[in-house]
């Protein structure tokens, strides 16, 4: 039998319980915070993985290549009303038209070739087809031109409807100058070759007579401002000009220049701003290394001109405006279809692209921007006889000497994209030359986008470099006086100080940055200057004067404590420079530094511009680097600075000898930890800068970064447009950088670690 335990004995085992119980207690909260950690580590991780292959799910249908497929093949619908002389469909894909050279519209489903409507157009009785063309593949206007003189002008058109929840599509004709054929030639001459334009208010027929004379007519609308009466101010002019050599003949929706070519490769442009006096603008031979014109047609807009050519050559001119203002027509670049003639060429209606075919049936897609070709494949194997390709530029017909119609889908969503398009320099239509040009988006189909990405990137490092000219300097500085020589009294309120300014919102620096500091600079830029001069030299000055003053003086300023005495010497030398400026101004530069500037070196100033976006990105990154260099650098071990002073080192010494390179890892991390903020802000870029997206060096003018740009034009992005997956491939660039560089400075950060670590 056990003898009873003590009291003594009884406390103690219950001391050794609790103990225990407290280990364990302790030893679970040390595991669960272990996980917790690692989790967390892994779900930062996992999220900035996912970030990533989210962009890239975006970005990545604009890497994929475009295909055709064909769908269908069938007879031409009622061969027996004559031969197809154009070819459309409507924007579902559903009804097409085949206009025939004895005067009838037949509709069919574009899907089997089954007819739908035939519609007999009203050519008068004795009068034959002579002439045809299109007036705008985007209007959906043919012309005939007929044997005596006169032209009829006819509009297919698609009404949708959904009786019954079904879609409905209603195909109809009408004539947008009347049923009555439109006199063009007085003396009643066959038109042998037409084209037109049919405007709101003017219209224009651009006729060749078969005795070779060159007619522009143009009706103007009238309208009553009492009945609903209309009536037509007709004006006839001849083009001075020899028109036998003139095989192919447009007009540009503008009504203001003519374009002539002959088969030779002569193309003559003709002005008819003045519409009773046409004047020849220019004249070139666009067929200078051999062949001959065999198609011309508008690219979508009627600013450049599409000309293949004998030997299956495509190539794109416009009219350019030189620096001068002098105009000129220019080749702006070519493709190789084939080593066959192009038979037609066929623009897409929404964008810069096209579709050419060949006398062989070979069918090729391009983009003019991003100057690629898109898709090239085998049709069909007799020649072409009519191709049209749909609004949505996502199929085509064809048909060919057989009498067969070939139906094609086309897979082409993004053909925009390119190397050369995002990142090297591209020459546009209407300008002078090639250009790294961000402007994506206006309000007519007509517009060719312009998304290179290279402008951005440049804003983006512009804007970080000048931020961090700003920060950089003041912050590590601050960091290293702070950190090492300020008093602890003085450290406990200056350091929680700077890191407040951290805590603004980069949309309230933004705002006043906009507001505030773009005017206030621009009135006194002479003095932000004379601030860089007059600070300085009055601080060193002021050094100077203090070092000879007497030691009662001095030593009544505690040590650390000396930044007080600075900070009345700074402001003074700061009212002092911008109560000079004006002088300084009025005696250097005219009174005006910013029109002497403009005058004796050309350089422009913008409200908005670089320097303010350096001043105002530099103030908020200016907290981050200040507080993690402070920190590395009076975290230096105390053992370090007081061993290095006792073996006679002077504090400078010490300062750089040994307290840098023991916290210059820190340092580095601050700095690009701040440099990845520069890169990365959005508001004060945003509002600060104008957001022009131009590549100019000056400090002087404005820029659009990366990240402002996607917060500007994100919001009325089409989803899953070009314009959008570019936006995101922007985000993923942004990415990228800040990835690389980040991982870049972690490896240089640990290198500086190890080698400093035995200090």
């Amino acid at each position: 039998m056990s003898e009873p335990q003590s009291p003594a004995a009884k406390s103690t085992l219950l001391q050794l319980s609790s103990s225990d119980a407290y280990q364990r207690w302790r030893l679970l909260k040390d595991k669960i915070v272990a996980k917790a950690v690692v989790i967390g580590g892994l779900s930062i991780i996992l999220a900035i993985v996912l970030i990533f292959f989210y962009l890239l799910y975006v970005v990545f249908p604009l890497l994929l290549s475009s295909s055709a497929e064909a769908v269908s093949r069938y007879d031409a619908p009622e061969p027996a009303m004559g031969s197809t002389v154009f070819l459309s469909m409507e924007e579902q894909n559903e009804i097409g038209v085949r206009f025939t050279d004895t005067g009838k519209a037949i509709f069919f489903a574009v899907a089997d070739g089954q007819v739908n409507r035939v519609v007999d157009l009203p050519i008068p009785e004795g009068a034959r087809i002579t002439s045809h063309a299109h007036g705008g593949v985007d209007k959906g206007i043919i012309v005939y031109g007929l044997s005596d003189g006169r032209a009829l002008v006819v509009r297919h058109e698609y009404k949708l409807s959904y009786p019954g929840g079904k879609r409905l599509i209603t195909p109809s004709i009408s004539y947008p100058l009347g049923t009555e054929p439109t006199l063009v030639d007085n003396n009643g001459q066959a038109l042998d070759k037409i084209t037109v334009k049919v405007g709101d208010k003017n219209s224009s027929f651009l006729a060749k007579t078969a005795d070779n004379r060159l007619l522009f007519l143009t009706l103007v609308k009238k309208e009553s401002l009492f009945d609903d009466e209309v009536s037509w101010e007709r004006n006839d002019a001849v083009v001075d000009m020899t028109a036998g050599d003139v095989d192919f003949m447009l007009l540009d929706k503008e009504f203001r220049n003519l374009y002539l070519a002959g088969r030779g490769g002569d193309l003559t442009v003709v002005d008819v701003s003045d519409k009773a006096n046409p004047v020849i603008k220019h004249k070139i031979n666009v067929m200078q290394q051999g062949g001959e014109i065999t198609s011309m047609e508008f690219l979508n807009g009627d600013i450049s001109l599409l000309i293949g050519d004998s030997r299956g050559g495509l190539a794109q001119w416009t009219i350019v405006r030189d620096k001068q203002n002098h105009y000129s027509v220019r080749k702006l670049r070519g493709f190789k279809v084939s080593d066959a003639p192009i038979v037609t060429i066929n623009p897409e209606q929404r964008r810069k692209g096209l579709l050419a075919v060949d006398a062989n049936g070979t069918m090729g897609i391009y983009n003019t921007t991003a100057e690629r070709e898109v898709i090239r494949e085998k049709v069909v194997d007799a020649k072409p006889l009519a191709v049209t390709l749909s609004p949505r530029a996502n199929a085509f017909l064809l048909q060919s000497e057989n009498g067969k119609i070939e139906h094609w889908q086309v897979e082409n969503p993004h053909p925009e994209v390119s190397w050369s398009s995002l990142w090297q320099k591209v020459w546009y239509e209407s300008y002078a030359e090639p250009d790294y040009i961000w402007q994506s988006s206006a309000a007519s189909n007509d517009f060719e986008p312009k998304m290179s990405l290279t402008p951005l990137v440049f804003g983006t490092l512009k804007a970080s470099f000048y931020a961090m000219l700003v920060a950089i300097p003041l912050a590590l500085f601050g960091a290293i006086y702070t950190g090492y020589f300020m008093a602890p009294g003085m450290r406990q309120y200056v350091k929680p100080g700077i890191e407040i300014m951290g805590a603004l919102p980069t949309v309230i620096l933004g705002f006043l940055a906009g507001l505030w500091l773009a005017p206030f600079v621009e009135m006194h830029l002479t003095g932000i200057f004379a601030l860089l001069m007059v600070v300085p030299l009055g601080v060193m000055i002021f050094a100077y004067i203090w070092q000879h003053l007497p030691k009662t003086i001095r030593n009544k300023v505690p040590d650390g404590w000396d930044a007080i005495v600075l900070i009345p010497v700074i402001i003074l030398c700061g009212w002092l420079a911008f109560a000079a400026s004006p002088f300084i101004e009025e005696l250097c530069f005219g009174g005006d530094l910013r029109a002497w500037m403009r005058n004796e070196f050309g350089i422009g100033y913008d409200q908005r511009n670089t320097l303010v976006v350096g001043l105002a990105m530099g103030f908020a990154v200016i907290p981050m680097v200040f507080s993690i260099a402070e920190d590395a650098i009076f975290s230096v071990p105390k053992h370090l600075t007081t061993g290095s002073l006792a073996l006679g080192a002077t504090p400078w010494q010490t300062l750089a000898k040994v307290v840098i390179l023991t916290a210059s890892p820190g340092i580095f991390s601050a700095v690009m930890i701040g440099l990845g903020r520069a890169v990365g802000e959005t508001m004060i870029v945003l509002m600060a800068t104008g957001n022009t997206p131009v590549m100019d060096i000056s400090i002087f003018q404005g820029l659009r970064t990366l990240s402002a740009n996607i917060a500007v034009e994100m919001p009325e992005a089409e989803v899953n447009s070009t314009h959008y997956r570019v936006l995101f491939l922007a985000a993923l660039v942004l990415f990228m950088f800040t990835f690389i560089v980040n991982s870049l400075a972690e490896l240089v950060r640990q290198n500086l670690r190890q080698k400093y670590s035995s200090l």
